[in-house]
């Protein structure tokens, strides 16, 4: 399963709503809502957005937990 940390990170960007992060990636709020929710995994893509507009690795929004 794929953790997140974007709420996290949305909090600490100045609590950057997630209508923001999902206008900046280009997707729609309830999408952010799911990726938050470890409910759905976002494309490569959009990982690397969400990455980009926080200004950190990856790595730092995602991690990857067995099952």
């Amino acid at each position: 399963m794929i953790h997140n940390n974007v709420k996290a990170l949305r909090f600490a960007a100045n609590q950057m709503t997630q209508q923001a992060l999902a206008d900046r990636i280009g997707v729609t709020r309830q999408t952010v809502i799911a990726i938050e929710g470890d409910k759905y995994s976002p494309s490569l893509e959009v990982a690397f957005r969400i990455a980009e507009v926080f200004g950190v690795p990856l790595e730092q929004v995602f991690t990857h937990a067995p099952n």
